[in-house]
């Protein structure tokens, strides 16, 4: 491809494929004169998803699992904002941007689609409006926002009456995210309970639930019973082979018939591929691209596909790879060379990985790994466990921080503030003298509390 111009690069998303593509780029193309790489990405920070329920549960701070996007690059530019279309014929991406959501042309001679996933709900009734999920930062802190609420509420005598659906959590879904959610959930509602004199460990009920027969199904039978007869041990309720029916303001209808009284229900049984993908004029399958093995996708030079959005064939086993982190950030150094290949000339690579392991954290210093084949619980998988994603979080100040956090946590108890965003009460001194009646004003040294 003979281009006399500058040479525009594109990466439509900042999750592990968009950004170890963008990382492996400025070292690379970006250090050349006349060539222009964007990163577009909805928000302006990297989110390391596999600490996500940490941050839920309290065993860190927010802060501690994102990294601003602009100091993670320096040559390559970065442009925060929400993709509206692709235009493949016409190498172009429509971006919205700004207050008024304006859009933005960015034309392109080399696209890495890195798009991720959403939450697919299925359409179950009340599920959507009701349930709460666990994909961004924001969900994370709703989260624990919604815990510390309900047992603030629980713990008054006027709410004797609801308490038990207040403290009744169901989770749904078996797999990393909701197995470490609801391990997550637990220890912070019974770790915090010493603080709320009327809320008993019996007043507590947490469900897992599951459509398979065992949990972890990615770790084999022999790991999912032993995590699941862990959790089992500790109180938490592992409800198998059933799934969730619909979602009320009262509880949940399982499919089995069983109903959960429960205000709070978390979501982490599906995904599915951004909608952008569905527009797109290429070859898809359960709505993901599927690619080459140079992960380029067929009919369209130039234009890869990365991460959850691209079905990457897997040439030993004639399957597709998984949607795992540590296959997208191989999949976005991969990509980076060959985009390098298809813009300066140069062989394109295969891409070829088999994954190293997978690890779950399933609370109390317990967790579950199979790393090279080999199988570890206990105290040993859950140092594991820590151990390599905090050497894979970016930054030496986030690792730093985030092994403080958790080191203070061998010693303290866990935080029970909310993080809310509402402004403060003012008023003016104008209405204030001319208010019919008299605003009352806070005491001094009065803190603004929830109910100031």
């Amino acid at each position: 491809m003979a281009i006399t111009r500058p040479a525009r690069i594109v990466i439509l998303g900042g999750g592990f494929g968009g950004l170890y593509a963008a990382l492996r780029l400025e070292k690379t193309l970006a250090r050349e004169p006349g060539v222009e790489i964007t990163l577009v990405n909805r928000e302006n920070f990297f989110l390391f998803t596999p600490m996500l329920h940490e941050v839920a549960a309290s065993d860190l701070d927010l802060t501690n699992i994102v990294s601003p996007v602009r100091k993670l690059l320096k040559r390559v530019r970065f442009f925060e904002g929400a993709v509206e279309a692709v235009d493949l014929a016409e190498k172009r991406v429509t971006v919205s941007h700004g207050f008024d959501a304006h859009n933005h042309d960015l034309p392109y001679d080399a696209l890495v689609v890195a798009l991720g996933s959403i939450t697919n709900f299925y359409n179950l009734p009340g599920l959507q409006e009701r349930a709460l999920t666990m994909k961004s930062l924001g969900d994370a802190v709703h989260l624990r926002n919604r815990l510390i609420q309900f047992m603030e509420e629980a713990d008054t005598e006027c709410c004797a009456g609801i308490r038990a659906p207040l403290m009744t959590f169901v989770v749904a879904g078996g797999g990393f995210a909701g197995v470490e959610t609801i391990a997550g959930l637990f220890d912070f509602v019974h770790g915090s309970r010493p603080y709320y004199p009327n809320i008993g460990a019996r007043d507590v009920r947490v469900v897992l639930v599951h459509p398979g027969d065992v949990i972890l199904p990615e770790l084999g039978e022999e790991l999912g019973r032993y995590a699941q007869r862990k959790l089992g041990e500790r109180g938490i309720e592992i409800r198998g082979n059933v799934k969730v029916a619909a979602v009320t303001d009262d509880g949940v209808t399982l499919s089995d018939g069983l109903f959960i009284p429960s205000r709070t229900v978390v979501w982490t049984a599906g995904t599915t591929p951004n909608p952008i993908l569905s527009t797109l004029p290429c070859r898809k399958e359960r709505g993901r691209i599927v690619v080459d093995e140079t992960l380029e996708v067929p009919g369209f030079p130039g234009v890869f596909a990365v991460g959850d959005c691209a079905l990457v064939p897997n040439r030993r086993t004639g399957a597709f790879h998984p949607t795992t982190a540590q296959h997208a950030l191989r999949e976005g150094a991969v990509v980076a060379h060959n985009v390098a290949a298809v813009l300066r000339g140069g062989r394109k690579r295969v891409f070829r990985f088999e994954a190293l392991g997978q690890l779950a954290a399933i609370g109390k210093r317990t967790g579950v790994a199979k790393v090279f084949g080999m199988k570890f619980s206990g105290f040993l998988a859950w140092w594991l466990w820590r151990t390599i994603y905090l050497s894979k979080l970016p930054r030496f100040e986030k690792k730093l921080r985030v092994a403080l956090d958790w080191t203070l946590d061998l010693f303290f108890s866990k935080d029970l503030v909310q993080f809310q965003t509402e402004r403060g009460r003012a008023v003016s001194e104008e209405e204030r003298l001319t208010s019919a009646a008299p605003v009352p004003l806070p005491l001094a040294g009065a803190g603004g509390g929830r109910h100031g």
